[in-house]
């Protein structure tokens, strides 16, 4: 007797077609497949094309489009010359972001609405952190704390200081994401500092005075030292409490300048 809750396919409806994969997909679905499930690793050599092609049955110039479409993934890079061939890279969350930008710039998404995201997301991260941090991830953040604390002795409105300062505070961020122990909320926070690091660097680019990093400099030190003392207690409420009220009030430094409009696409073209 028949299951009458078992899963029926859709039918196509007449005249729709199905477009079979081509070889080269089908070759480079293999191989992604392999990187995916940790067969090949960042660093591994692919064997020579004439073994590719012997052990996927293809011609040259298939084994070459699915070498191609892995590259666009950036999953394998090629390398010319007599020590040539293709090697696995592995995935990269730059990737992601190029990728996810484009989404968010051809949908005129703002500034403001990007850093919103992030004020949601992030402080999550940093409760997140205080309940799993290990002493290493301590470490590290403590190790950006000093680095920021020796550039406060130096002349902060400096173009150098300030790509510095913009680069540390980039790392602390990337610590509280990627420590916390959700690779899924890592990777989305991945391209949103993406963004937002570049707009820092388009405002430095110019100059502009309220992106100078002596402004509530110290300030912004304890508020970054407090935070390492809550995940160091493990006060995840704590922890994330006090990370919204960060963001939400560099949020308003921020955007001082009336930026938080800049649309996407303005800021990368």
């Amino acid at each position: 007797m028949s299951n009458p809750h078992a899963y029926a396919p859709r039918e196509l409806e007449p005249g729709a077609s199905v477009r079979a994969p081509k070889t080269a997909e089908l070759v480079a679905m293999r191989l992604r497949s392999k990187i995916v499930h940790g067969e090949l690793v960042a660093g591994d050599i692919l064997p020579t094309e004439a073994q590719l092609m012997e052990q996927f049955g293809v011609s040259r110039p298939t084994l070459r489009e699915a070498i191609r479409i892995l590259e666009t993934e950036s999953l394998i890079s090629s390398r010319r010359g007599t020590r040539g061939g293709a090697q696995v890279t592995g995935p990269e969350i730059g990737v992601a972001a190029r990728y996810v930008g484009l989404i968010l710039q051809l949908q005129g998404t703002t500034l403001a609405d990007v850093y919103e995201a992030r004020m949601i997301a992030e402080p999550a991260c940093a409760g997140l952190l205080a309940e799993r941090h290990t002493e290493a991830d301590l470490d590290d953040l403590r190790g950006c704390l000093t680095a920021l604390h020796r550039l406060g002795e130096r002349e902060l409105d400096s173009p150098s200081a300030m790509s510095e300062w913009s680069q540390l505070l980039s790392q602390f961020h990337q610590l509280i994401t990627e420590r916390a122990g959700n690779r899924t909320l890592a990777v989305q926070a991945g391209v949103v500092r993406d963004i937002i690091d570049t707009h820092h660097a388009h405002t430095f680019a110019k100059g502009l005075r309220t992106a100078a990093p002596s402004r509530n400099f110290h300030r912004n030190l304890r508020s970054l030292e407090k935070l390492v003392a809550l995940v160091a207690a493990r006060d995840r409420d704590g922890a994330q409490q006090h990370w919204s009220e960060h963001m939400r009030v560099a949020g308003e430094g921020l955007f001082r300048d009336g930026s938080g409009q800049t649309t996407i696409v303005d800021l990368f073209t």
